[in-house]
């Protein structure tokens, strides 16, 4: 017996022209739908401001963390070898074994120690003396590519120091003047340990754009950062720079062989971690905080699609008696609620673009109209306020804006579907 298969009309398939139109019609604002076409409005602001919040807020902290990693690590070793049993007085030796080490980029002879620093005005301010050779200094390329005034030429040969910028400016300092240093450990004297006090000229002015360190380094050739703080001939530690910062713990071992006697190292990480520590979790707060402004605005989008459903039930029996099937209904008005989530989060992620791209000039922008310095450089270490987006969390922003978009469309549009053609016309 031959068996007939009824032809499929065209264009009656799952999400089908059909469909899309309907949607489509649905979206559209007539004058008597005010209410429901301002809801959908308000859905789609509150979508597209939400995403490009997220995403600015998320660049903006990704830009900060990175910034200041970059500069913290710029200025400081990835590894500090400290000495354990005796001072580093073969200081120069072990130096050049590290320097051997696969990995390594150099290691710097450091003597560090804490001043008061005095200028042509003010009280003074506490400072850190880094004695450091003048080759090295020109190896720590963020602070010898940003000098701003001066020169780190013939740095060893004379007594003249490099300060930060910010120091200067703060003490009413410029180049060749003196900046005076006065130091607890001084001299030993019958009388007790005196303060020892010495001024210095200004051989350098640096900006590595960290405010921290822009106002409180002080660059001193090391021959006389070792009479200064009675330490000659030897050194408090060596600092590391390496070529992978997270690859320090894989270097520790072939440094402790290569120093040839019993050093203590610790890395940036084991230094810095309360820092980057408290970004990170300020960093998740803030993407949990801003989520629900996404989410309110998925809110909106039931609201408004429940208020449509009750508005077009009229329209609802009509296509269920034409022969709509229930899953036909639904996902008229799945699509109806997902255009807005869709159309709401593309618009997001473009403002949010263009917000990052000119991050720095619309802070300028709102400084000046204010007449206040927005992002202060003494509060939070930088002077330009970064922004650095990440393929990874842009796109999971935008899946997560999607999924609560669709999520929202489910109730309104099962309700939808579910409403027979003879309950339905109660709405009309």
């Amino acid at each position: 017996m031959s068996q007939v298969t009824a032809a499929k009309p065209a264009g009656a398939g799952p999400f089908s022209v059909f469909e899309r139109m309907v949607a489509w019609r649905y979206l559209r604002s007539k004058r008597k739908e005010t209410v429901i076409s301002v809801i959908a409005s308000i859905s789609f602001l509150g979508i597209m401001l939400g995403v490009a919040t997220l995403i600015v807020v998320m660049a903006v902290m990704n830009g900060f963390r990175a910034e200041l990693l970059t500069r913290i690590l710029g200025v400081n070793g990835h590894l500090v070898v400290t000495a354990i049993d005796t001072p580093l007085e073969d200081y120069s030796a072990v130096a050049d074994r590290i320097n051997g080490v696969a990995g390594v980029k150099y290691a710097i002879p450091l003597v560090e120690g804490q001043v008061l620093a005095q200028g042509n005005v003010g009280a003074g301010a506490g400072a850190l003396v880094r004695g450091i050779r003048g080759s090295d200094l020109g190896k720590v390329t963020l602070v010898a590519n940003n000098i701003k005034q001066g020169s780190i030429v013939g740095f060893d040969e004379g007594e003249g120091v490099v300060i930060g910028k910010r120091m200067a400016e703060n003490m009413g300092l410029v180049l060749g003047d003196s900046i005076r240093l006065i130091s607890p450990d001084g001299d030993v004297t019958p009388m007790g340990t005196t303060p020892r006090a010495k001024a210095y000229p200004i051989s350098g002015i640096f900006e590595v754009g960290m405010s921290e360190y822009d106002s409180s380094i002080v660059f001193m050739p090391l021959n006389e950062a070792q009479l200064y703080f009675n330490s000659e001939g030897k050194v408090g530690s060596i600092e590391i720079y390496v070529d992978n910062p997270d690859d320090v713990d894989a270097l520790k071992t072939k440094v402790e062989e290569a120093a040839q006697r019993p050093i203590f190292l610790t890395d940036w990480r084991q230094r810095n971690q309360t820092f980057f520590s408290a970004l990170q979790v300020e960093r998740n707060v803030m993407f949990m905080i801003l989520t629900l402004i996404v989410l309110v605005a998925a809110l909106n989008i039931i609201s408004g699609l429940i208020m449509l459903v009750k508005d077009k039930g009229h329209d609802i029996a009509i296509l269920r008696t034409m022969g709509a099937t229930r899953g036909a209904v639904m996902r008229i008005f799945l699509m109806t609620g997902a255009a807005i989530g869709m159309t709401g989060t593309i618009a997001g992620v473009l403002l949010g673009v263009v917000i990052c791209l000119n991050v720095e000039r619309i802070r300028q922008f709102f400084s000046w109209l204010s007449g206040t310095v927005l992002f202060n450089p003494e509060l939070y270490f930088l002077s330009q306020l970064p922004a650095k987006m990440d393929v990874s969390e842009t796109v999971s922003v935008v899946l997560m804006a999607l999924v609560l978009s669709f999520l929202a469309t489910l109730f309104p549009a099962w309700r939808a579907a579910t409403l027979d053609p003879v309950e339905a016309l109660r709405y009309e």
